[in-house]
Formats: C-alpha cells, sequence, structure tokens
C-alpha cells in the first residue's frame, strides 16, 4: 500500500493546520542538523578505523649496547589476508 502524491499533500496540509509553519519549519531544521551530525560522526568513525588499521602495533622493544632501538612488530588480521 503506497501514497499517492494526492494523499501526501492533504497529509501535508492537515500537518500544517495542527502544528503550524513555524513549528514544522523547526522540526524539519532538526532532523536534517541531526542526519548530517549523524553522517559525520560515521565517516569520522571510518576514517579514524580506516587509519588505525593501517598502523602497525609495537608490540616489544628493546635497547641494544650503542643505543639502537630494536621493535618487534605485530602484524594485523587485515594484512594478513592481503598478502595471502
Amino acid at each position: 500500500m503506497s501514497l499517492s502524491p494526492m494523499q501526501l499533500l492533504i497529509i501535508l496540509g492537515i500537518a500544517l493546520l495542527i502544528f503550524g509553519t513555524s513549528k514544522l519549519k523547526n522540526a524539519g531544521k532538526d532532523l536534517g542538523g541531526a542526519v548530517k551530525g549523524f553522517k559525520d560522526a560515521v565517516k569520522d568513525e571510518e576514517e579514524a578505523h580506516a587509519k588505525a588499521k593501517n598502523q602497525p602495533k609495537v608490540i616489544d622493544h628493546e635497547t641494544s649496547e650503542n643505543s639502537e632501538v630494536k621493535v618487534t612488530v605485530e602484524k594485523t588480521k587485515a594484512e594478513d589476508t592481503h598478502q595471502s
């Protein structure tokens, strides 16, 4: 059961009568701001995840006598699957 354009116009007209234009405009702004905030948060999380996935984890380090640092690095599962 889908709504025809005429039915949507009738529903919009009733909503305008009940709430008024200012309340509907504010509700639209709030909804748009919430959707934009959600998209930005998802984008930031994906970027942080991609950045963290590309950096190896340092699990151990030792200092030798001549002050050079030896680092042991653990591969992530994603790197192992890409190389296979």
